[in-house]
């Protein structure tokens, strides 16, 4: 089952990532043609939305039995009684996952056309709505309560304002506007608000716009478990070296009990607006966040009465590093459009903050790095570059591991690759999922297709034995 098309990169891109997927190592390990299919079945996954919608409950302020009640009730609105089950992960105790219903083959589409960008796209198949500024195009006569076909411009070629487009265009299903096409493209500046309340989406997911905001924070599966293996404790002074937009800050805190210090530090000034509101937002007083680049993070001599950045050696007890990366983990995607040198740009940057990190742990501490993306150069090379710099770190088995073992390619053992975790979405047939196929499935299976059919991630462990 395919409904997308596969991702799409850049000459250069492609040639970079054929040859990471078809390495030596993995050649002589799963042999040509499994290693294809296995790469191939990548590309068509990252161009479809993951399989569930996952949520982590705020347990700082509710249980997660009583937040799943209310999340019901809610999404039983939204689907118009539609019964679609809620489920508790067995070894993630704070999260919550939806099943996704789709692709729906069946929607006719209508004569009314818009157009969105493809970011805009992409969070319209994961349950949004389309708001304002995300639409390019309208037919047009639209009025205000037509009824639209809405469709994604993948490659980034439509004008804002244009009455038609002919060029490549992704359905993604059908909606009433809210507003006429003169006020989307008002003369007095852009709007804000919901342009289109999509009613037909191709992928149906619920919207989690205004929904039990301080309960609920909607977030990839494997980001959740990050933040379960650093495993911090109350009292304990944690450092998120790129902390934005404070998903992981945020749960960091919560799985302290609110006890203790975490330092969440972005160097984006808007960036850590958003984690600051987020932690009000939850009810969280641990955070305390600061506009910083990481990698001047590291001080060189104590200065009196310095709250923030830059640290001393050794000041921190667990740090993570969920790294800045190249990001084709990401799904839904159809295009991506960032150059070779653009990819390339991330492990050396990568590598400086490593070796802050490094230098901002304690002994006995514990140092998680993660990325969302999916080459050898940024995960498992990183890893066998840190072991290889840094005689004081050592690989830590992960709790829960739930994802597959590291990627050979990067000269690692088969003991260290099984210490890392790679979620790795081509792990399972891409399938769709409809209201017959969900009610004869086990709960059992569906986890475990939740665990498999997310985005691609990485995870890898470390311990500080003594100092550097």
């Amino acid at each position: 089952m395919s409904f997308f098309p596969k991702i799409s990169f850049q000459g250069e891109v492609e040639k970079y990532l054929s040859k990471v997927f078809r390495n030596n190592e993995l050649i002589t390990a799963l042999g040509t043609q499994e290693a294809e299919s296995k790469y191939q079945s990548l590309l068509s996954h990252l161009s479809h939305p993951p399989g569930f919608t996952t949520v982590r409950v705020n347990t700082h302020l509710a249980s997660v039995e009583h937040v799943k009640k209310l999340l019901f009730e809610e999404i039983q609105k939204q689907f118009k009684g539609l019964y679609v089950p809620i489920f508790e992960h067995p070894k993630l105790q704070d999260i919550l996952l939806i099943p996704v219903i789709g692709p729906r083959q069946d929607l006719k589409s209508h004569a009314s056309e818009v157009i969105v960008g493809a970011q805009c796209g992409y969070a319209v198949l994961r349950g949004a709505h389309v708001y304002v500024p995300g639409i390019l195009s309208t037919s047009r006569f639209l009025k205000a309560g037509d009824v639209v076909s809405v469709y994604s411009d993948i490659e980034g070629k439509c004008k804002r304002g244009a009455k038609e487009f002919e060029g490549v265009k992704v359905f993604l299903g059908n909606g009433i506007s809210e507003l006429s096409r003169s006020e989307i493209f008002s003369s007095s500046g852009p709007l804000n608000g919901m342009g289109i309340r999509m009613t037909e989406p191709v992928y149906l997911s619920p919207s989690f716009d205004n929904v039990l905001p301080s309960h609920l924070f909607l977030q990839n599966l494997p980001s959740v478990v990050v933040s379960h293996i650093l495993n911090p404790q109350p009292g304990e002074r944690i450092l998120d070296m790129c902390a934005a937009p404070g998903g992981k800050a945020t749960h960091l805190a919560t799985l302290m009990h609110d006890q203790g210090e975490v330092i969440a530090m972005d160097k984006t000034a808007n960036k850590v607006k958003k984690i600051k509101q987020n932690a009000e937002l939850l009810q969280l007083n641990c955070i305390k966040a600061f506009c910083y680049d990481g990698t001047k993070a590291l001080a060189v001599e104590k200065r009196d009465e310095q709250e923030g950045p830059p640290f001393l050696p050794e000041s921190f007890h667990r740090i993570l590093l969920d790294a800045p990366c190249s990001g084709m983990g990401q799904r839904p995607n159809m295009v991506y459009s960032l150059s070779l040198k653009e990819v390339t740009s991330y492990q050396p940057l990568q590598r400086k903050l490593f070796t802050v990190a490094v230098n901002l742990l304690k002994p006995g501490g514990v140092l998680v790095y993660s990325t969302c993306t999916i080459t050898l150069s940024e995960n498992e090379e990183q890893v066998a570059w840190a072991l290889r710099t840094f005689p004081c770190l050592q690989l830590q088995p992960q709790e829960p591991h739930i994802g597959g073992e590291g990627m050979r390619g990067a000269g690692l053992s088969l003991a260290q690759l099984k210490l890392l975790q790679r979620f790795d979405p081509s792990a399972v047939t891409l399938q769709g999922m409809d209201i017959n196929s969900l009610q004869d499935s086990k709960e059992d299976d569906l986890i475990s297709l939740a665990n498999k059919d997310c985005i691609g991630f990485f995870i890898a462990k470390f311990m500080k034995l003594n100092s550097k």
